[in-house]
């Protein structure tokens, strides 16, 4: 036990550390500011070419760019992770750059979870914030063990809050893991097919809003027979 503790006090120390570190950096280090500082001004612009040309202007960078910029938006959960999707399939390809999506988000979600597990609820509140922390207690009071995969599949459940929930239950996190690569699955494949042809014009966008809200359909009707057929086998 002594020896648990003591690494989790470790770890909650290399965490503050790598926070102070990059604070530090973007203070100080003009490269890191401008970074951190275009990145955000893109996301709060909800400017998904503005994201495509910040990654391009990295050239042979470009894919390290954005796994850092998809593990950046993680942390801070407010901002919205289906602009780098869309950039990355616009930028490598809906393949290339939905496997560079996926791998980074399950980075991202790896993260968010070890932060709320080592630093508590107190911290994920503010990074979160407390509203949106208490909408995805009430999935995990709904659906139990299911809950993650359950979250991943609806697009409209934001996808690090969840992360960061899942760190504060007793969760194991390889199975957090499993039910995240699972159910990211179909949300980012569709994301990149849209922002892999999204130079075509709103006509594909909106093709992919479409396709996102028959995907909900599914899941719902799915939800509602595994329910039901939970019922008749209780």
């Amino acid at each position: 036990m002594a020896e648990h503790n003591r690494t989790v006090w470790y770890a909650r120390g290399l965490i503050i550390a790598a926070a102070v570190a990059l604070l530090l950096a973007w203070f100080f280090i003009p490269q890191v500011a401008a970074f951190i500082d275009n990145s955000v001004s893109a996301f709060m612009a909800v400017d998904q070419h503005g994201i495509e040309r910040f990654i391009q202007s990295y050239g042979a960078q470009a894919a390290v760019v954005s796994f850092l910029l998809m593990i950046f938006q993680a942390i801070a959960a407010p901002l919205p992770a289906f602009l780098i999707t869309f950039a990355n399939a616009s930028l490598f390809g809906a393949f290339w750059g939905g496997l560079l999506s996926w791998s980074s988000a399950m980075v991202g979600a790896a993260l968010c979870f070890y932060i709320a597990r080592l630093l508590g609820r107190e911290v994920v509140e503010k990074l979160t914030g407390k509203t949106v922390l208490n909408s995805v207690d009430v999935f995990f009071e709904r659906y139990g063990k299911h809950t993650i995969l359950v979250c991943r599949l609806l697009p409209f459940v934001p996808f690090d809050p969840v992360s960061y929930a899942a760190g504060l239950t007793s969760l194991r996190f390889r199975h957090f893991m499993l039910a995240t690569g699972l159910g990211q699955l179909p949300a980012t494949i569709v994301y990149s097919w849209v922002g892999s042809m999204l130079t075509g014009g709103t006509f594909w966008f909106v093709s992919g809003l479409l396709i996102l809200f028959a995907l909900t359909i599914v899941v719902v009707a799915a939800k509602a027979f595994y329910q039901e057929r939970d019922k008749r086998n209780s």
